[in-house]
């Protein structure tokens, strides 16, 4: 989750204040290591379950942290008129899981680099979003 978190924020860093490229940007982060760390990511998803304590208290902690990254992008979007969704929260997490789900499925080699699933991702996610033409 903390190399997540700096890859992101990172991200959110490189593309500054336009929403849409903040947007694009996280999407990218979320799909790309979601593909290429996806042994790690696909543990964490399903190993969730048997952290007890501290352990999961911290996990939690670290992934809502995650999540509101793309809360204030939707929500500023909103706010802006650059996103139409009328569910800004409930858009906000799918997203995220349509983006963290790629650890579930990827696999090296398959029909799509992750490049390519990060473009196809950024188009699908925009449309959820309910991003206004340009």
């Amino acid at each position: 989750m903390e190399d997540l978190w700096r890859r992101s924020t990172a991200a959110l860093e490189e593309a500054g204040d336009g929403i849409p490229r903040r947007f694009d940007l996280l999407v990218e982060c979320l799909v790309l290591f979601h593909a290429h760390q996806r042994d790690l990511a696909f543990i964490a998803y399903s190993e969730i379950r048997s952290l007890t304590g501290d352990a999961r208290t911290t996990y939690i902690a670290a992934r809502d942290r995650q999540q509101r990254l793309m809360d204030h992008v939707i929500e500023g979007g909103v706010a802006q008129g650059v996103f139409a969704t009328p569910y800004p929260r409930e858009a906000s997490r799918a997203i995220v899981t349509m983006c963290t789900g790629v650890s579930q499925w990827y696999r090296a080699g398959g029909e799509h680099s992750p490049t390519e699933l990060a473009e196809r991702y950024g188009a699908m996610t925009r449309m959820t979003a309910g991003a206004r033409a340009a």
